[in-house]
């Protein structure tokens, strides 16, 4: 199978490098609006599906086109990337000492069908100093992240006190459901 990843995330670039599955980039452009009654990890379900249907391109039968998108949620709301550093600094704040979800959709279609599920991880943070946040946001520039940080940098390591689920789900891509579906596609 050949892979098709429509993603411009380079962390989902090399967590799938990692699974040693070669694969080739896609663009696609795609309005990420959600009707307003989904909640959780429905949000990133029906955004990566969305994703997967702007790809106007036929599908060869050799061919799994992959999409995914990645939502923070903390007590009925989504954190999305952030607009600017204020809006980061707030999101961190907002996640300070509490345990938020981190839910990734995923969406894998051949020609033949669609496959899709989502993943979820719970993330608890440390009571963060305001001076932690701001050396975060102006060193790293979260902003092209969900929730306004990315685990696997300086804030996951002095503020992430406890994990549940997918540590790569909490990347972008939850590598060992991606891998086990894929699997399944290939029969």
């Amino acid at each position: 199978m050949k892979i098709l990843l429509a993603s411009k995330s380079p962390r989902r670039r090399e967590l799938l490098a990692g699974l040693d599955i070669p694969y080739s980039i896609v663009d696609i452009e795609a309005d990420e609006t959600y009707p307003s009654y989904l909640r959780e990890g429905d949000i990133p379900l029906y955004i990566a599906r969305l994703k997967s249907h702007a790809y106007s391109a036929p599908l060869l039968q050799d061919e799994v086109l992959l999409t995914a998108d990645t939502i923070v949620w903390i007590e009925g709301e989504v954190l999305g990337k952030p607009k600017d550093e204020e809006d980061a600094c707030r999101m961190l704040k907002r996640l300070s000492g509490n345990t938020h979800q981190v839910y990734t959709g995923v969406c894998l279609r051949t020609k033949d069908e669609e496959r899709s599920f989502v993943s979820r991880s719970d993330v608890t943070f440390r009571q963060l100093s305001d001076d932690d946040i701001l050396h975060y946001v102006k060193k790293y520039r979260p902003l092209d992240k969900a929730g306004a940080y990315g685990v696997q940098e300086w804030i996951g390591y002095v503020g992430c006190v406890s994990l549940k689920g997918s540590f790569y789900n909490v990347m972008g891509l939850p590598t060992a459901a991606l891998y086990e579906a894929l699997s399944e596609l290939r029969g």
